[in-house]
């Protein structure tokens, strides 16, 4: 029951989508009516600049942060910090599914980054930092985004235990699934370097 409370916590949170309310403020269209439709730092970062962009981050950050600590208080004693883990896996689901959007939402890269390193401070920002490197080096965000959770998947098993390890591995494919077409662009040549500084394609 903990576990399930510590979910729906971090789905409802989730469910609030920052770069919809930036672009509606914005623009007054929503979010899917720019670029890529994906209601998600980078695109509005592209289409509205870097500092609407990291509005959306902070409010995404934000989401994640609250929904944690009222997992915590909820089912900490019961669960201890695999609560604020459920609570991450509940704001990915909420933001890359919300029921209000017909489930279209984003790709949950800056809410897993938030709820890694709220769960595991070390070890989460090793694994951000290392999908950040990827994606500077490369430029493809794609990449860089699946390489977070994945980074973090073995050290969750080796110094969080098994059940941390579950939900890193359920987030990875999550993960995965939300970056699936342009990991495909790339392996076939087709995804553009967009965030490699200083060059382009």
């Amino acid at each position: 029951m903990e576990r399930l409370i510590c979910l729906l916590t971090g789905y409802v949170f989730g469910c609030f989508l920052t770069g919809e309310l930036v672009a509606r403020r914005r623009t007054g269209a929503g979010a899917g009516r720019l670029g890529t439709g994906n209601p998600g730092m980078a695109n509005l970062a592209h289409e509205l600049g870097l500092g609407w962009g990291l509005l959306v981050l902070l409010g995404d950050v934000l989401k994640t942060a609250l929904a944690c600590l009222i997992a915590w208080l909820l089912s900490g004693a019961a669960l201890g910090r695999l609560a604020l883990l459920w609570a991450c896996l509940g704001a990915v689901l909420g933001h890359n599914f919300p029921f209000w959007r017909k489930f279209r939402g984003g790709k949950g890269v800056a809410v897993t980054c938030a709820g890694l390193i709220l769960y595991a401070p070390l070890w989460g920002t090793a694994a951000c930092l290392t999908g950040l490197g990827v994606t500077l080096a490369t430029g493809w965000l794609p990449l860089g985004a699946v390489v977070i959770p994945a980074v973090f998947l073995p050290l969750a098993c080796l110094f969080c235990g098994g059940e941390a390890g579950l939900l890193a591995a359920v987030l990875t494919g999550l993960m995965v699934s939300r970056h699936y077409h342009g990991l495909g662009r790339i392996l076939r040549g087709e995804e553009p370097r967009k965030f490699r500084p200083g060059k382009s394609e």
